[in-house]
């Protein structure tokens, strides 16, 4: 949780992917955590002072083809040259935004039951896309190692550090990302003074890890890759730096079985992909560039046992996704820029179908605050990090409500580490130092 870490290289780390309380300017006094140490990096052009979070969160991790059933119906076909792109098409008075008369706030206390309050190391970093358990980034006190990789034990709070530093033995590397699932664990390693980066994967119990396994390694020609962990597989992106040697490559999409080294290709791109990877639980969701004059980004929803396309949706040309999603049978996604020619689709927020699919004449819903965290479903709402809060919408009902935020914690309030559709809804936030408490990061645990 970097001090004064602009959202733009937060939401280029947290990737989401990593991505936590970087996105915030807060004005109040913070403790100091032990990532916020600086250093100097020596540049061509120069020492630039970084701190040690910016470091280890700018970098990484903060972290369907067939367009089926009813949803073929929602596109309309626009061509350029000789390429016929199909896109999703939006009218202004199919939208609804929060903002509106339509939506109303929920009278008393909020629908989701409090499960459970536990305290984590100040500037810890949780990412959670099932319902038993949560990847975390525990910070250190020293340099070597920087951070450390833990399992959250979601059903009583316990923390296990199953990776207490690098799988990687030379010295410069450190645990950048990570995430888990019921089976298994997938990190990102990095060095930032050369930019080379590994992706290392095993299977876990809770309260410790297999053995690693190297499923691949990179150099500064490729961005460090987003990571996700859905249906047993470890799953990365592979992504050409936009000025390296490998700037003319494909991006690709790669998955391992975790505890095995064979991997899988799901995915190849010609240019770059346009969002981190987004776990569902049982698959994952990428958005890679249509393969067409102009530029078109392709949500693709891709089953992570079979590696095979569930589902796909095109955007209007030129339009780029902050994140992209898929939650309770329904494509989600989020813009931090404004489209004023794009109808339905030309405000700053995060969208989705008020019904399951997006059939022609679907009605969608905005909100219509600036993104900051890729949503989640939990029970019948759709999960949102608001400005301060996280937020859910029962897009049926009509009605909205706010997670209440504790008393004394950082002024950008509650985080959204969940993803995907989850009965175990996962919000966590820095507590300050105040009187005797030490400053902490406060986990929370939420049911539908």
């Amino acid at each position: 949780m970097a001090k004064g870490a602009s959202s733009a290289a937060f939401r280029a780390s947290h990737a989401a992917t990593a991505r936590a309380a970087a996105a915030y300017k807060p004005k109040a006094r913070r403790v100091a955590s032990p990532l916020d140490s600086q250093v100097r990096i020596p540049l061509p052009e120069g020492e630039r002072t970084l701190t040690r979070r910016q470091l280890l969160i700018g970098a990484a991790g903060l972290g369907a083809l067939l367009a089926v059933g009813a949803g073929a119906q929602a596109i309309t076909k626009s061509k350029e040259a000789a390429n016929a792109v199909e896109t999703l098409e939006v009218p202004a008075d199919a939208v609804t935004l929060l903002s509106s008369d339509t939506y109303s706030a929920v009278e008393g206390d909020a629908p989701l039951a409090a499960a459970g309050e536990y305290k984590l190391p100040y500037g810890t970093l949780v990412w959670a896309n099932c319902d038993s358990y949560a990847a975390c980034l525990l910070p250190t006190e020293g340099s070597t190692p920087l951070t450390q990789a833990g399992i959250i034990t979601l059903a009583d709070g316990s923390v296990n550090t199953v990776l207490p530093q690098p799988a990687s033995g030379e010295r410069g590397f450190d645990i950048y990302d990570v995430r888990c699932d019921e089976r298994g664990m997938v990190w990102v390693e990095a060095n930032c003074l050369t930019g080379e980066w590994r992706i290392y994967q095993a299977t876990h119990s809770g309260a410790s890890l297999g053995a690693p396994v190297l499923a691949e390694s990179g150099t500064a020609d490729y961005d460090v890759p987003f990571i996700a962990a859905a249906g047993g597989r470890a799953f990365w992106q592979v992504i050409p730096d936009k000025s390296g040697a490998a700037a003319n490559e494909a991006s690709l999409l790669k998955s391992a079985a975790f505890g095995s080294s064979d991997v899988r290709e799901d995915w190849r791109s010609n240019g770059r992909m346009g969002t981190p990877i987004y776990s569902t639980g049982d698959g994952v969701v990428i958005t890679p560039r249509v393969d067409a004059t102009g530029v078109y980004y392709r949500l693709t929803l891709i089953d992570a046992a079979s590696g095979q396309t569930k589902d796909s949706m095109t955007l209007p040309a030129g339009m780029k996704p902050l994140e992209a999603g898929y939650v309770n049978g329904r494509f989600t996604f989020s813009f931090d820029a404004g489209y004023s020619q794009q109808k339905g689709l030309s405000s700053i927020g995060t969208y989705t179908p008020v019904d399951k699919g997006w059939a022609s004449g679907a009605q969608w819903f905005c909100f219509d605050r600036n993104p900051t965290a890729a949503p989640a479903w939990a029970g019948p709402y759709f999960i949102v990090k608001s400005t301060r809060t996280v937020s859910g919408v029962d897009l049926a009902a009509g009605t909205y409500f706010s997670l209440p935020c504790p008393n004394g914690c950082d002024n950008y309030g509650d985080y959204l580490a969940s993803s995907g559709t989850v009965n175990t809804l996962v919000t966590y936030v820095a507590m300050p130092a105040a009187g005797e408490t030490e400053a902490h990061t406060l986990l929370r645990v939420w049911k539908a």
